[in-house]
């Protein structure tokens, strides 16, 4: 937690982003929630938007800010000596008050008479408890109270989220030090992974490795570990395959410090420590659309500009080997580089991996004169917009051979005569690469987060596998 006028101060210039709005804003910190029964619940973690304008890492909490006086309520209940038996000495609400600045307390079951006759300003519950609380205070279903994903919560404030979003995409000084902290364990954590890989050796051991690293030096995994010989599947966290000579293996895995701010890096390395040639070929790719995506990223460059760059790029490099045919141009508009890279160029990262995404990813990724493309990659673009100084985003791009993808594309013609399958079925076991870093837009650039860079390039890691 940092100290209390931090939090006092980021509240207040909510409260100005939100002059003339009448009614209350309400804030719910996050519950224990039971994995099996009532005392036996999963890691404790506190709501994202409760963290950055309150600070307090305590469980079943609210606040209300009134946006016509600036009273500020911060509503829970004090613990009993039952509870103490188990728990040992806790803060009381009015100290927790007082650590992030609020004025005024009451008890949790104070807070739906406080909202009634008033309206409410609401950001999309992120866990189910909590919609059902929204819908109990305010008479609504539970499910207009979730995000509902790209759209975003038709029935929360959009004022609200608009306001806290221009906040929160813009990192203070304060929070780009733990981002740095948070990359520096990531890395440790990335190095502890390449250098268990090795033939014989099965994944789920160097998985432990790893996050034995993020448990000891900060709260834990920033999301569920991605480590697999089959990269083509984004979000494979299966475990249990031992590491094959001449198999790529992706590492993606992050760190999540103890003060909430992740980190988020993805390394693609060959079992055995060389690259075979046709890896190379592909690995090499990947390799220059990473580093051709940093060196565009400046204030008021368009995120979504270099997607679309690096689907040129990598086009005309899938091109020199055959894999594709036509003019890159036509293709990029095509979408043909969707059949490659299906997913989008990066994302924010801050409090959250994939940071305020509860809150609606055209919300948080989008400025108001852009649209989601309908298209197969860059539709799942989660950030396009104009960058600004503060911005901390992901640049990862990456090439996978999806047989279902591709054997789909075929049978429907999607690629408008562009795509060499014949070529294409010698790759239908490779697999994928993906290269991540974490970026931090800068006054006249942008720099990468951490003390140091996990090898990228070829020959890099290649020394750095033979010296682990």
């Amino acid at each position: 937690m940092f100290e209390k006028d931090v939090y006092t101060a980021r509240r207040r210039t909510l409260l100005e982003k939100m002059s003339g709005e009448k009614g209350v804003a309400l804030f719910l910190g996050n519950v224990e929630s039971p994995a099996q029964y009532k005392d036996n619940c999963y890691k404790w973690r506190q709501d994202s938007t409760w963290l950055y304008l309150f600070g307090i890492d305590e469980p079943r909490l609210a606040a209300t800010i009134d946006l016509e006086t600036g009273e500020e309520t911060l509503y829970g209940d004090d613990y009993t000596v039952d509870d103490i038996i188990w728990t040992g000495p806790m803060p009381s609400v009015r100290s927790l008050a007082d650590s992030a600045g609020v004025a005024r307390t009451a008890s949790y079951d104070a807070l739906k008479a406080a909202l009634e006759g008033r309206k409410v300003h609401f950001i999309p519950a992120s866990r189910y408890y909590n919609a059902l609380l929204l819908a109990d205070l305010l008479g609504l279903s539970p499910q207009e109270c979730f995000s509902s994903g790209k759209a975003g919560c038709k029935a929360a404030s959009e004022p609200l989220v608009r306001a806290v979003i221009s906040m929160r995409l813009v990192k203070e000084q304060r929070e780009i030090e733990l981002l740095d902290r948070a990359a520096d364990l990531g890395i440790a954590m990335h190095t502890v992974a390449r250098a268990g890989i090795r033939p014989g050796v099965v994944e789920q051991e160097v998985v432990g490795r790893m996050e034995s690293v993020a448990l000891s030096y900060g709260w834990g995994v920033s999301f569920p570990t991605i480590l697999t010989q089959h990269g083509e599947i984004f979000h494979c966290h299966s475990h249990q395959m031992a590491f094959e000579p001449g198999r790529l293996v992706v590492v993606d895995a992050g760190l999540e410090l103890n003060e909430h701010y992740a980190s988020d890096f993805t390394r693609t390395y060959p079992v055995g420590g060389r690259f075979s040639p046709r890896q190379k070929d592909i690995y090499q790719t990947v390799h220059e659309c990473n580093e051709l995506a940093f060196s565009m990223v400046r204030p008021g460059v368009a995120y979504r500009d270099v997607h679309l760059a690096v689907a040129r790029h990598m086009l005309g490099r899938l091109s020199e080997l055959g894999l594709v045919k036509g003019d890159v141009d036509a293709m990029v508009e095509d979408g043909i580089a969707g059949l490659f890279m299906p997913h989008g160029l990066g994302h924010n990262m801050g409090l959250d991996v994939h940071d305020m995404e509860d809150y609606g990813e055209n919300l948080v990724g989008y400025d108001d004169d852009q649209s989601r493309s309908p298209q197969l990659g860059l539709g799942s673009l989660r950030m396009a917009r104009r960058l600004t100084q503060g911005n901390v985003i992901t640049d990862e791009p990456g090439i996978y051979f999806v047989p279902a993808l591709i054997e789909l594309w075929k049978k429907e013609g999607s690629d408008k005569g562009c795509v060499n399958y014949s070529k294409l079925q010698d790759y239908y076991n490779f697999g994928g690469i993906r290269l991540e870093d974490d970026v931090l837009v800068t006054a006249d650039g942008a720099r990468r987060l951490g003390s140091s860079r996990l090898p990228i390039s070829v020959e890099d890691v290649e020394a750095a596998m033979a010296q682990d």
